[in-house]
């Protein structure tokens, strides 16, 4: 390990680590993995989209160290494999990020949801009362529900599984870091991204519990609104609402949402387990 000295404190990094990112194609997933390998860990970007991790592990200053591969955190089978062939590529595992995630699917009622908000913001542009309402839930099938929950929640657990699977063999200690949001105690967004989101708050605390024993920290970052590809879908007034509804006036950048992954994952979080990592500017209190 080594320390480097901002300040008056000494930060631990994740140098000579071992790590595994999900969902590292774009967004946080890419800035997570930019930061730890910046911080000296070697990094496998895991994405379903291979082009995509590969394009993350490009922008890293030595992509020779790291690794990127293709995988479905839906399927197990493609969890486990990805999980083994970053074990095999680095000699050990430490850090394990479930930041995958997903907000909308096909018949998930997220079209009949845009369409219904967008009416009601004409009829209150037009002066008039606002008589539609907007609902998603009555419009979602059972495949669009489950289609989130595969990716969102399924995913992080075969991820801690996997990775747990793996340092219990080896003896080491190490660090699941999950990614859920604001949205897991404000309520708003879909019934199943929410939903998946306060699930794995659960699941970390559950897991923290769990694999103290084994000197495993599980912990969750709860992230507000932040600037991602994923933003670029939502209609410009909600993204100025959001924006409002901030304190601090803006929306988060990834690199915001990695420091605090970062921190996580290092040493100076070593008595901080079970815990949620709030970063979304004071506009919900958990």
């Amino acid at each position: 390990m080594t320390g480097k000295l901002t300040g008056r404190s000494a930060i631990v990094t994740s140098a000579g680590r071992g790590a595994i990112v999900t969902g590292a194609g774009r967004g946080i997933g890419r800035a997570i993995v930019e930061r730890l390998a910046a911080d000296g860990a070697r990094v496998a970007a895991l994405d379903l989209d291979a082009g995509a991790a590969a394009a993350t592990i490009a922008g890293t200053a030595d992509p020779a160290q790291h690794l990127a591969l293709a995988c479905n955190v839906a399927d197990s089978a493609s969890v486990a494999t990805a999980v083994a062939a970053a074990r095999a590529a680095f000699g050990r595992l430490d850090i394990a990020v479930a930041n995958a995630g997903i907000g909308a699917a096909a018949n998930d009622g997220s079209a009949q949801f845009y369409a219904s908000m967008a009416q009601r913001n004409a009829e209150l542009a037009a002066g008039g009362p606002a008589t539609t309402i907007v609902d998603q839930l009555i419009h979602m099938e059972d495949d669009g529900w489950a289609a989130v929950l595969a990716v969102n929640l399924n995913g992080a657990f075969y991820l801690a599984r996997e990775f747990t699977r793996i340092l219990a063999v080896d003896g080491n200690p190490g660090a699941i870091i999950n990614i859920s949001s604001t949205s897991a105690q404000s309520g708003e967004g879909s019934p199943h991204y929410v939903t998946s989101k306060a699930a794995l708050i659960g699941l970390t605390r559950q897991l923290a519990r769990e694999l103290a024993p084994r000197r495993i920290r599980v912990n969750a970052v709860a992230p507000g609104p932040t600037d991602t590809p994923v933003m670029a879908g939502i209609p410009d007034e909600w993204i100025k609402s959001m924006e409002a509804s901030i304190p601090l006036g803006r929306m988060a950048q990834p690199s915001e949402i990695a420091a605090a992954v970062a921190y996580l994952a290092s040493d100076d979080a070593s008595f901080v387990n079970g815990s949620v990592l709030v970063a979304n500017g004071a506009s919900y209190y958990f």
